[in-house]
Parts: structure tokens; C-alpha cells; sequence
């Protein structure tokens, strides 16, 4: 497996002065939603595929390092495969 920290992510970075609502200085793409996806940002860009279905740009950077998969693989596995 790549490691997506090398030349995609600036480890860094400085998020600013909402910096306690952030994870990973990136925050939540649906925040209070269902979704524990990161936003997609200039230096965290949408662009990985989803490791169970291979759908390409569902996945940040973030998300991959985090082990996440994309919202629809991830509320099936949840949902018990429906």
C-alpha cells in the first residue's frame, strides 16, 4: 500500500484558529451528518479510490491514512450488507 503522506499532504500544515474543531488540521466533509469523512481541501484533495469498491475520487488522503472507506461501502458494511 502507498504511503499517501509523501507528496499529498503537508503534515505541517497549519489549519488556523478553528483548530480544535479539525482532525487532522481537515474537518468533517458532512459535519453532523453520518459521514466520518474529512473535507476535501486544496492540500487534502478528494482523489484516492475507495479501497472496497474501487470507485475512484471517493477518498482523501486523510481518509486513506485514517483506514476509511467511501460512505456507501461504509453504511452497507454497517447496515449489514443491504
Amino acid at each position: 500500500m502507498r504511503d499517501y503522506d509523501d507528496d499529498r499532504w503537508e503534515p505541517g500544515y497549519d489549519p488556523g484558529p478553528d483548530e480544535d474543531y479539525l482532525i487532522d488540521g481537515v474537518g468533517f466533509a458532512d459535519p453532523g451528518g453520518d459521514s466520518a469523512l474529512r473535507a476535501e481541501t486544496p492540500r487534502n484533495p478528494r482523489n484516492l479510490p475507495c479501497p472496497t469498491c474501487g470507485h475512484p475520487n471517493r477518498l482523501t488522503p486523510l481518509d486513506v491514512k485514517r483506514g476509511y472507506q467511501c460512505n456507501r461501502c461504509a453504511d452497507r458494511a454497517e447496515r449489514g450488507g443491504y
